[in-house]
């Protein structure tokens, strides 16, 4: 991995910096600790499996994609449609292909480098958060894969057989609610932003407000704008791809 500016200190320099502050290292997941948008290879392999007409659900993604990197998705129109497939196929069919789905696409996407950033918080004593848009049916067992039980992704809805209905529970972690979903999980821990010491990695603009949040940003495989973004105001710049 590479760190082409030194906006943040190293999870052991800060050891001596932050007596008495609680210290958390939180990570986005999508193209930032996996070089892949774990959403849409979701769907990639659910067309595979023949769970979708494959011209439409292509069509579809592509729009919100663009909406997306325009900062005007709406993020429950998306998990509407990426849910679509699961619903159709039930729970217990979808857990089954979701397991396939780790072996054959995720697990061969996971970097020595990604692991090794993760571990050198862990090894600081940080306590260790992914905070991604993604769904958490998509993205609670890659979590698992880098030792981290602490994950805060888009919650589904589901019915009282347990089923996802395609609506969203709560806040979705997307822009600015990533902020709300932090500061609700700091206040589980009767904690607050001023008392904890927060390292923050992305890849993406639409991330800022959590970007000006934390107390170390750091621009991770960063697009083209938030390079920019960071090149200006002097955040660190990692490259871990």
């Amino acid at each position: 991995m590479s760190s082409r500016k030194v906006g943040a200190l190293a999870p052991q320099a800060r050891k001596a910096t932050s007596l008495g502050a609680r210290r958390l290292a939180l990570f986005d997941l999508d193209h930032t600790l996996i070089p892949i948008d774990s959403d849409y290879e979701w769907g990639e392999f659910t067309i595979a499996l023949g769970w979708c007409d494959a011209t439409e659900f292509k069509r579809r993604n592509a729009e919100f994609f663009a909406q997306y990197r325009a900062g005007t998705l709406d993020v429950h129109e998306y998990v509407r449609f990426a849910t679509q497939a699961m619903r159709e196929q039930g729970a217990i069919k979808s857990k089954a292909a979701h397991a396939r789905f780790m072996a054959d696409v995720v697990q061969k996407t996971i970097t020595t480098q990604a692991q090794a950033l993760v571990q050198q918080h862990r090894a600081a004593g940080d306590e260790l958060v992914i905070v991604t848009a993604t769904n958490e049916f998509v993205t609670r067992p890659i979590a698992e894969v880098f030792g981290v039980s602490e994950l805060i992704a888009v919650e589904l809805e589901r019915n009282t057989e347990g089923e996802v209905t395609g609506e969203i529970k709560g806040t979705p972690s997307f822009r600015e609610g990533k902020v709300a979903r932090v500061e609700t999980w700091l206040a589980a821990r009767n904690l607050i932003w001023e008392n904890v010491e927060t390292t923050f990695y992305t890849d993406s603009l639409n991330d800022l407000a959590l970007l000006e949040k934390a107390t170390h940003p750091v621009a991770t495989n960063p697009d083209e704008r938030l390079r920019a973004l960071a090149t200006e105001r002097g955040w660190r710049i990692l490259d871990l791809f």
